[in-house]
């Protein structure tokens, strides 16, 4: 299966968005990454206006329910969301559950209380509930004699444990509408487009290449929907074309479509997001890859956090030292145990242990300091006068060396700090509302993240560095610290090379060194160009800089963050660091979207309210639109070089591709088509499918099918 480029910076300002809304990162840390045109649309959508105190208050009285405690809920509900309790519909539910669960914990005490609340408020509440609440009231008398374990009784269902996750599931939809506390827009986005995947895989008949990762993160359960009240019943008619987009975006029979719309007062985006948010997230595993995105990205520290700020991490590394005993004229190999601690101003220490052995030598300390870091031995005899730096030029190269230069020192330093998510661990039946309360909302305790190697760690700030370099327009430093990092780079790949003299070039015109823009043209670029004929059309674009005056050509015709970003992935994989699967998720569902509403004929009429739009908009800069073959147009769908890719590719506004023959040139009345899918409960393709064999007709189709 295909992928589609996606739009990295959109990315990073709904991930950013979604960490800070679920409190998953200290924000006082970090500043947010630089603008993008993406971002500048964020306010601008009020899906996430609800707070994060009423999304844990919803979570709360979820996991109440969920264990069973249904007065904890209930206090909760007084508490937050009294209006439920008003509604006796509900009511009834929640007094109807507690009065099983007093049941089952089988003491006479808890049968006495049992009693009680049938008295007191069951019976009551059946009154004037619903229409067959006073049946269910008289059914659920017989689990007085119907043992809980006995799943032949005729109240087995009742018994069941599922049946709390079903009115938990009914009371988080029902809040979550009323107190629009919808989740952030990412999370709503990845439903919407893990759905239309799954959908668009099965009927298409194709398997999924990210099945291992879909299958687990959305869930195959949803929440019991919200139902409207009986005032609501008599709403005007809704529009057709509404009823059927929400259908067929959400997967539900088209009477729940109406019965949504009318729980929403007709808001189709409302409904919408309702339904959306009744799927079910792996939400363990949906933070594990919002991190793993951030720290690819630059937007969290890797490094293992604590409560106090300091990061230790234990090491063996192998060190050149003269040792007291040994010839001085030449260096034995050691093994040292490095514990290096950094502490949240960004200052490092590290401290070691020699072992070879000789006590006097187990006092050693390195320090550290600066970005480029260098080893150095104090505090014990050293035998000798020489120096002992373990930097690059003193040690053979079986040795490890410990040496980091930070390119991007600055930025690392507005990294925030990832925290784990506070509300999956407070409920405890035993502890009262105003203790959990207070540690839901007030705990900061920092998640625990993997270990890397330092290896890993320098990889991802050389990475993290050269994004840097690229992003500030800093090409000639990038391509100097990639020679000298690997002369077998830009062999390899040609078009970031050249791309990168392209800014370099670019630059000198806007300063005015037109010489020395010439200068880097003929030693880089009209080389590049011969080697490589697909760059000579961009190469005579980018000389005719030459003859604007000096302007910012680099900021309006080269989008710096889009090239930063083909040169991460590209360094990322020569280093050994794998795109985050959160990429590889995007890209496959941003391409079975567009697949998809290809088949229906139309345009997405959500893909704005979730940002998907912005997703697939991937910059391109006019002055390198050439792809050199069709392998390196492969490689660029992959992510190595996503700059040369058009964002021409995008759906037009028909739902079809620029280059596609709609259907056989077949065009169908939209009524036509709402008529057969109405009639029909047939998806919108084939529908069309349907009017295309029978000239348009809808009545015939529909006599044909029934005849």
């Amino acid at each position: 299966m295909e992928s589609t480029p996606v739009n990295w910076e959109a990315l990073d300002a709904l991930i950013l968005e979604f960490a800070k809304s679920e409190n998953l990162i200290e924000d006082s840390i970090v500043s947010s990454p630089p603008s993008s045109p993406s971002s500048s649309s964020t306010s601008s959508v009020s899906l996430s206006s609800s707070s994060y105190h009423s999304r844990l208050i919803i979570r709360q009285i979820r996991r109440s329910l969920e264990y069973g405690d249904i007065d904890a809920a209930i206090d909760l509900l007084r508490a937050h969301a009294p209006f439920i309790l008003d509604d006796h519909r509900l009511l009834f539910r929640l007094q109807k559950q507690k009065f099983i669960e007093l049941l089952r914990r089988g003491t006479t005490e808890d049968r006495k209380s049992a009693i009680n609340c049938l008295r007191t408020a069951l019976a009551p509440c059946a009154l004037d509930a619903y229409p067959e609440a006073y049946e269910e009231f008289k059914h659920v008398l017989l689990t007085f004699i119907y043992d809980k374990d006995d799943p032949t009784s005729p109240v087995a269902i009742e018994w069941a444990e599922r049946r709390r996750f079903e009115i938990a599931g009914l009371m988080s939809s029902v809040l979550r509408a009323h107190l629009h506390a919808y989740d952030p827009v990412f999370a709503m986005t990845l439903r919407y487009l893990i759905s239309i995947h799954k959908e668009f895989c099965f009927h298409q008949g194709v398997p999924s290449p990210i099945s291992d990762l879909t299958d687990r993160l959305l869930l195959e359960e949803r929440d019991p929907p919200a139902t409207p009240q009986e005032s609501l019943y008599e709403a005007p008619p809704f529009d057709e074309v509404d009823i059927q987009a929400l259908a067929h975006a959400v997967k539900i029979t088209r009477q729940g479509a109406v019965d949504s719309l009318r729980f929403a007062r007709g808001d189709l985006f409302q409904a919408f997001q309702n339904e959306l948010c009744q799927m079910r997230l792996d939400v363990s595993m949906l933070d594990e890859l919002v991190r793993e995105y951030c720290v690819y990205r630059g937007i969290v520290d890797s490094g293992l956090s604590t409560p106090s700020g300091t990061q230790t991490i234990s090491i063996p590394i192998k060190v050149d030292k003269p040792v007291s005993g040994c010839c001085s004229s030449r260096n034995c190999s050691l093994e040292m145990d490095c514990s290096i601690s950094k502490n949240s101003d960004g200052e490092t220490s590290v401290s070691n242990t020699i072992m070879d052995g000789s006590p006097e030598n187990n006092t050693d300390v390195i320090s550290i300091q600066g970005a480029d870091v260098e080893l150095r031995f104090t505090g014990g005899p050293t035998g000798s006068n020489e120096d002992c730096s373990t930097s690059g030029s003193h040690q053979p190269e079986s040795s490890r060396v410990l040496r980091s230069r930070s390119h991007g020192s600055g930025e690392r330093n507005k990294r925030k700090r990832w925290r784990e998510r506070q509300d999956d661990f407070c409920y405890n039946p035993e502890i009262s509302l105003g203790g959990c309360n207070k540690r839901e909302l007030n705990s900061s305790t920092l998640i625990p993240s993997t270990i890397m190697s330092m290896e890993q760690q320098e990889n991802y700030e050389i990475v993290l560095g050269m994004k840097e370099l690229a992003g500030k327009g800093m090409a000639a430093e990038a391509v100097e610290e990639i020679n000298a990092m690997d002369a077998d780079f830009f062999v390899q790949n040609p078009m970031l090379l050249f791309q990168l003299k392209q800014v370099e070039f670019l630059k000198l015109v806007s300063c005015g060194d037109h010489l020395g823009a010439l200068r880097v043209a003929c030693a880089h670029l009209g080389p590049l160009a011969a080697s490589h004929p697909a760059l000579l059309k961009p190469l005579k674009e980018t000389l005719l800089a030459l003859l604007q005056p000096n302007e910012d050509v680099l900021v309006k015709g080269f989008p710096l963050h889009t090239l930063a970003t083909s040169l991460q992935v590209a360094i990322g994989r020569r280093l050994g660091i794998e795109e985050p699967q959160l990429m590889k998720i995007l890209r496959a569902t941003l391409h079975t979207h567009n697949e998809w509403f290809k088949l229906q004929m139309c345009k997405d009429r959500f893909e704005s309210l979730l940002r998907i739009d912005l997703l697939k908009e991937v910059y391109t800069p006019f002055l390198a639109t050439v792809a050199m073959s069709k392998s390196h147009a492969d490689s660029c769908t992959q992510g190595s070089s996503q700059i040369t890719i058009s964002s021409n590719a995008r759906v037009s506004e028909d739902g079809s591709s620029p280059n596609q023959v709609s259907s056989a040139d077949f065009v169908c009345d939209e009524n036509a088509i709402l008529k057969v899918m109405e009639f029909l409960a047939l998806p919108r393709a084939d529908a069309i499918h349907l009017l295309a064999q029978y000239n348009g007709n809808a009545e015939t189709v529909i006599q044909q099918i029934f005849a």
